[in-house]
């Protein structure tokens, strides 16, 4: 378990106090972590927010960093509290109050993939799930908060983007009528993370772009959108969540005809989104 945890992209000039993260799109597939699971790489691919890197590297170019985790959401979860330990899959873990992610078998170190299919034959080692949290999920939350200080250190405050894809039937029940359903959903926690005036803009720059949006529904926003917004201290964070039918196939996990298209939609966002900070003076990056 080597693999470096996260990669840091840095805009030549550092011009805006928004950070673009990617928790979900890594896709280091350790021979040993398939080894040990009952399924198959593709099944093991299913929870991934596969290609959302790839949909938002033109951030930098914006003047935004952006940080990407290279380990995938079936081997270490970081939407999630270090403390979500799962007793179901980790030995030594002690029965508490119900958390209904972890019941679900959704917890930091995750039992199921999409559908609730199962991962592991038996039960890891407590040995096992801590290594994991030491050397990928503490590892990209102290970066991201070493990007948060610096972002508030140079504009006096900062904005996180929190980049993720959602299955497309997640929003089928959102809406009766098919030409309603959002394509992308923002999460605020219910207005907990982030001034709206800055919801309203990141709303508003998406829907320029051509999506349909929503807000806080079905996704309002999981434990990074929670942990990090923090709008008393201008500190917010909003979670971004794309309906992967739009871009990707979702039964072969591989890029759709209109992957393009949708990442030139997102870019024109992107290039909205970095405005938000366009009346600081741009610096250098370090």
């Amino acid at each position: 378990m080597s693999r470096q945890a996260y990669s840091v992209e840095m805009p030549q000039m550092w011009q805006s106090p928004v950070v673009i993260a990617s928790p979900h799109s890594g896709s280091n597939y350790l021979k040993t972590f398939v080894s040990q699971s009952v399924l198959d790489a593709k099944r093991l691919r299913s929870s991934e927010d596969a290609f959302v890197d790839q949909l938002f590297a033109v951030a930098p170019e914006f003047g935004m960093p952006m940080l990407t985790a290279q380990m995938p959401r079936a081997f270490v979860d970081l939407n999630r509290s270090s403390g979500e330990l799962d007793p179901a899959l980790i030995e030594g873990v002690r029965r508490r109050g119900q958390n209904p992610r972890v019941a679900s078998g959704l917890g930091v170190i995750p039992r199921v993939v999409s559908n609730g299919r199962s991962i592991y034959r038996g039960k890891i080692s407590m040995a096992e799930a801590q290594a994991r949290i030491d050397q990928y999920w503490t590892p990209y939350h102290a970066a991201l908060q070493q990007l948060l200080d610096a972002s508030h250190a140079r504009f006096g405050e900062t904005i996180l983007v929190d980049c993720h894809s959602m299955p497309h039937e997640a929003v089928e029940g959102v809406s009766p009528k098919r030409a309603l359903r959002p394509e992308i959903v923002l999460g605020d926690r219910f207005g907990a993370a982030a001034d709206g005036w800055i919801v309203d803009e990141i709303e508003a720059a998406f829907a320029e772009a051509g999506f349909r949006v929503a807000r806080n529904a079905p996704f309002a926003g999981a434990y990074i959108t929670q942990t990090y917004g923090r709008p008393a201290r201008r500190q917010h964070a909003i979670q971004v969540e794309i309906d992967r039918s739009l871009y990707m196939d979702e039964t072969d996990i591989t890029p759709n005809a209109q992957f393009a298209t949708v990442k030139a939609q997102l870019t024109r966002a992107l290039s909205r989104v970095a405005i938000l900070g366009s009346d600081r003076k741009p610096m250098a990056a370090e």
